[in-house]
């Protein structure tokens, strides 16, 4: 019983902090809820567990503004592949040894950490979106269905077209949103969901909500560039000891 309520507390810390990030930085909470749920769970697991506050949450932010329809027809061919890909990757998460899951979510952690630390600046010219966008969407999906992490390559090539902040936190949402459905569509492909673990997801909604409301709150009193150097600091942290799993 203890150890019930000791992982249920954990559960609703990591979407409370996840849903924290967020809040302040306008995404992160797939990457930060994997990064702390793989330290009790294996990645697939983790990712189950994500599904329910990932999916309300990038819809929600996916609807707040005013470039519904043009990020819809913009980004349709990179949606069409993260499906694609999802399905493709699939069975690295729900097949592999738990350990090696682990190196591979934290192998992916880490690349976003090193890419985000660095920061480098990178503009793709809009003529190259329609060759461009279906492989990145693949690529995308390939990753989710084999990780549990959403942002790699999708944050950067978004990032690298330049286009105006409110329309990226818009296909942010929407590529986050597309990527939830693929991984839970594939997990059940895969017969890798549980209802158990769907349950727990739901219960985790309302402390990733009240996450963001507080992130959002403190947004504007903190340095956010402190905050994200601190933050993926710590993710370099968590993916090292996601990473060290198949040698200890």
């Amino acid at each position: 019983m203890t150890n019930d309520i000791a992982t249920l507390i954990w559960l609703l810390g990591t979407f409370l902090l996840a849903g924290l990030v967020k809040g302040v930085t306008g995404m992160g909470l797939p990457t930060v809820a994997m990064a702390l749920l793989g330290a009790l769970y294996s990645p697939v697991v983790a990712a189950a567990l994500l599904i329910v506050p990932s999916l309300i949450t990038n819809i929600w932010q996916f609807l707040k503004g005013g470039y519904h329809w043009h990020v819809l027809s913009r980004f349709f061919s990179m949606m069409l592949g993260i499906p694609v890909g999802a399905f493709l990757g699939a069975p690295l998460l729900s097949q592999l040894d738990a350990d090696w899951a682990a190196f591979s979510l934290g192998s992916a952690l880490m690349l976003y950490s090193i890419y985000s630390f660095w920061a480098p600046v990178i503009n793709i010219l809009p003529k190259y979106e329609p060759w461009l966008s279906p492989i990145i969407g693949l690529l995308t999906g390939w990753i989710t269905g084999a990780t549990g992490v959403f942002v790699l390559p999708a944050v950067p090539y978004l990032q690298a077209l330049g286009i105006e902040r409110n329309e990226l936190i818009q296909a942010l949402g929407l590529s986050f949103t597309v990527s939830t459905l693929a991984l839970l569509s594939s997990l059940a492909v895969q017969h890798s969901l549980e209802t158990v673990h769907l349950t727990l997801s739901l219960y985790a909604v309302l402390p990733a909500l009240a996450g963001m409301w507080l992130g959002s709150l403190i947004r504007n009193r903190i340095s956010t560039g402190q905050f994200r150097c601190w933050f993926l600091l710590t993710l370099s942290l968590l993916a090292v000891d996601l990473m060290s799993r198949p040698f200890r």
